[in-house]
């Protein structure tokens, strides 16, 4: 009977002390997860684990090949891709590929295109998109008023908008801000309020008042890979003339921007850089927001607190867009073909790259985070 007991509170003391030691071993930190997405033909979402540079998943997209533009939610699982010829939108769970948002836009009448707007709200509930809307007359097309669509993301497959908002025209590449309002691309970079539909001017692009000597901003607004420095950038060309008879061969020419704050939603226009060569897009280093990448032909760095490139790596095919690892140490260069390039962010110097299936041709380059 003692022995027992002795035997039971030896036990005991055991359990304890290896409870004891247990416990004081700290948990290993999980490290966040970084996929890199993107969108080929015939239609394919890509999802890429950017620890190893090696395709995790391939999920198929229902229907032809859309722009291959997409919008991450804030948690990064879930990705929402424009296809089926810019008319409908598709959400993926990445990390099974799961279908699980559709909204099919056009009716038999009623035929609607989102040229590259799409986005999802801050807290991941609600997705936005611009219609651009005709109506299908039996001797001709008629072009009706663009929109701002608001979906439930709950709602699923087939989901319908459950509010609508005019717009103006030549909105493309959109995104959402931490304090509610979608930021919208277009002849000025505007917001919008959601829930109400009211509208402010954040920067002023075609009618900005720089006075008669600059030129009227030319604005790319196809693509906006600013998760990783939660900005969105417009950029834009101009040039500034030595008289009013503005004499195109002497004028000094400039990269611009406006980038938004997507915490604020207030934003900063400036020029940049000189105008020396074609940049389709632009990243920000997550690091240091004076530091921002282009590609196109080339892959080039620039600080814009003393407007000049830095360096210039010149590429073997034209590439549209890119982005950056969360640590701001790797370049990804994509868009136009089937290879995404890699790069070291501090040299440019390529260090790797990623096959895929099929081109890229237009589809975006994001980047989702899902954090432990």
């Amino acid at each position: 009977m003692k022995l027992n007991k002795l035997f039971k509170s030896a036990g005991l003391v055991g359990s304890l002390a290896l409870g004891s030691a247990l416990s004081a071993v700290a948990p290993t930190a999980m490290a966040d997860q970084e996929y890199l997405l993107t969108v080929t033909r015939p239609n394919q979402l890509h999802v890429i684990d950017m620890s190893t540079n090696k395709i995790a998943r391939t999920c198929d997209i229902p229907g032809p090949f859309g722009s291959g533009a997409m919008a991450v939610s804030k948690d990064g699982t879930h990705a929402y891709v424009l296809g089926n010829n810019w008319e409908d939108i598709y959400g993926f769970d990445i990390r099974n590929c799961e279908m699980t948002f559709s909204a099919v836009q056009s009716t038999p009448t009623i035929q609607v295109k989102s040229f590259q707007s799409v986005a999802v709200s801050a807290d991941g509930k609600e997705l936005y998109t611009v219609q651009n809307p005709i109506k299908k007359h039996r001797d001709r097309f008629e072009v009706m008023e663009p929109r701002l669509a608001v979906f439930n993301i709950e709602d699923g497959l087939n989901a319908k908008p459950v509010r609508t908002f005019p717009v103006d025209r030549r909105i493309t590449k959109i995104a959402a801000t931490e304090k509610g309002e979608v930021i919208l691309g277009g002849a000025d970079v505007k917001a919008i309020n959601p829930q109400n539909g009211e509208t402010r001017v954040v920067t002023k692009l075609a009618n900005w008042e720089k006075g008669p000597l600059w030129l009227p901003p030319d604005a790319f607004a196809m693509h906006s890979q600013g998760e990783q420095a939660n900005e969105y950038i417009m950029p834009y060309i101009t040039a500034k003339f030595d008289s009013e008879e503005w004499n195109f061969e002497t004028a000094e020419w400039w990269w611009g921007m406006s980038r938004v704050d997507l915490a604020t939603g207030e934003a900063e226009r400036m020029e940049t850089i000189p105008f020396e060569f074609i940049i389709f897009n632009f990243i920000t280093d997550p690091r240091d927001s004076n530091i921002l990448y282009g590609s196109f032909n080339t892959l080039s760095k620039h600080d814009i607190s003393e407007n000049k490139t830095l360096a210039v790596y010149e590429m073997p095919h034209t590439y549209y867009n890119l982005n950056i690892s969360g640590d701001g140490k790797t370049i990804y260069v994509g868009g136009t073909s089937s290879d995404i390039s890699i790069h070291d962010s501090d040299t440019l110097e390529k260090i790797g790259s990623i096959q895929l299936t099929g081109d890229m041709t237009t589809s975006d380059l994001r980047v989702a985070t899902i954090r432990d």
